[in-house]
Order: structure tokens, then C-alpha cells, then sequence
């Protein structure tokens, strides 16, 4: 996972082989579907509170912040440490709760519903103006809320993705993003990022991917670099 590729030197997979590796993820995960929710702000607070923690915590974080306080304006005027105690299993509460509270902040009005009525591009672009958003958050927001075709490339979904030949080795989040983004099959933005995170959660792990029992090990060029 060391190596890198120059960009001039990279050629990106063709569609039948992405094709053959969704059906594979597919074959072994079934195929997810999950409908947008149409939740925009609460999309971003809820992938804001997902940082570096698992999905439990997660959700603890947002449950205890939903309890904790009625309106996102709420939230917004709060004391600072009213909104850490209330995100505290979340992790890293004292960070997220000033992100938090700068995002509502810069909202006016407090709503991101509007944004279902803006192209995919715009969309994305008033997502990233807001404090400390980046691609992968916006596109959550983009993908899971509003239905919009972008896809989340987390560090699970880089790596798998990077190692199955997908993405260039060494490229940075942003071309991974246009890189992904532009593979996908039309209509399986969720289906695809969704099996290659459940993927990199149970078999592809970072330090010691479960090679020998791993569905997709045959057409892996990073399995069949490994010595056997």
C-alpha cells in the first residue's frame, strides 16, 4: 500500500471490470438500497459526529444530541459544553461540537433544504463553503439525503478501492473522489460505496487483509502482487 503510481503513468480500469467487481461485492453482500431521506442538515450533523469513531458511538452521539436539544438552533446558541456533554461518547467531543456550532452558524436560514432544487456541482459547492466540510462529508449529504449521484470515498473505500486496481496508488482524496465517482455505473452510488466499506470493515483491513478468504482475491491486483 506503499506504492505510488504517477499520474501519467495510471490507467483507469474499464467499465466491464468494475462491472465484474460490483457483481462479486454483490454476490457476497447483497445488493443495499437505501432511499434518500431527504434530511440534509441532519445528514451533515450526523456524518460530522461519525468522525474517527465506529458507527455506534455514532449514533450515540446523535441520539444524546437530539434528546439533549430540541431545534438545530438550539444547538447553534447552546453553550459549547452543553453540546460536548451531550456528543460526549461520540469521541473527540470537544472538536466536533465547535464544528458543530461554526456550521449552524454559517447557515442562514437554518436549512439545507434547498439544496435538492440545485445541479449536483452546486449543490456541492455551498456544502463545501461551510466550515470544515470536505468532499467525503458533502457527498454523504449529497448521496444519502438527497439522492444526488455522488459517492463517499472514506479511508475504508480508498483502500479497498486502491488495492482492487480501481484508483491510482498514492493519489490524493480529491482525485479519488472524480476518480470513483466517474466509474460508478449509473444508479449504484450506494450500492457500490456501501459494499466496498462493508468490505473494508470485514476482510480488507488495513494491516492484515483476510486475503485467503476474500471473494474478490482473484482479480485483486494487490493480492496477486503478494508472494504466495
Amino acid at each position: 500500500m506503499g506504492e505510488i503510481v504517477q499520474r501519467a503513468h495510471w490507467v483507469a480500469p474499464s467499465r466491464s471490470r468494475v462491472r465484474a467487481i460490483r457483481d462479486r461485492l454483490r454476490l457476497h453482500y447483497g445488493r443495499p438500497l437505501a432511499a434518500p431521506h431527504g434530511r440534509p442538515l441532519a445528514e451533515l450533523m450526523l456524518t460530522v459526529l461519525s468522525q474517527s469513531t465506529n458507527d455506534r458511538n455514532r449514533d450515540m452521539a446523535y441520539l444524546g444530541l437530539r434528546a439533549r436539544f430540541s431545534t438545530w438552533a438550539a444547538v447553534r446558541d447552546a453553550p459549547r459544553e452543553a453540546v460536548e456533554a451531550a456528543i460526549r461518547p461520540g469521541g473527540l467531543h470537544r472538536q466536533k461540537s465547535v464544528r458543530i456550532q461554526a456550521i449552524l452558524r454559517a447557515l442562514d436560514p437554518l436549512s439545507l433544504d434547498h439544496l435538492a432544487g440545485l445541479p449536483l456541482e452546486a449543490a456541492r459547492a455551498e456544502l463545501l463553503a461551510l466550515p470544515g466540510v470536505g468532499r467525503k462529508t458533502a457527498a454523504c449529504v449529497l448521496l444519502f439525503a438527497l439522492g444526488m449521484p455522488d459517492l463517499p470515498v472514506d479511508t475504508h473505500v480508498s483502500r479497498v478501492a486502491t488495492r482492487l486496481g480501481l484508483l491510482r496508488p498514492g493519489a490524493p482524496f480529491e482525485e479519488l473522489h472524480d476518480d470513483l465517482l466517474a466509474l460508478v455505473p449509473r444508479g449504484q452510488h450506494v450500492e457500490l460505496h456501501v459494499n466496498l466499506l462493508r468490505h473494508g470493515r470485514r476482510l480488507c483491513h488495513a494491516r492484515a487483509p483476510a486475503c485467503g478468504i476474500c471473494p474478490l482475491a482473484r482479480s485483486c491486483r494487490y493480492y496477486l502482487s503478494q508472494p504466495h
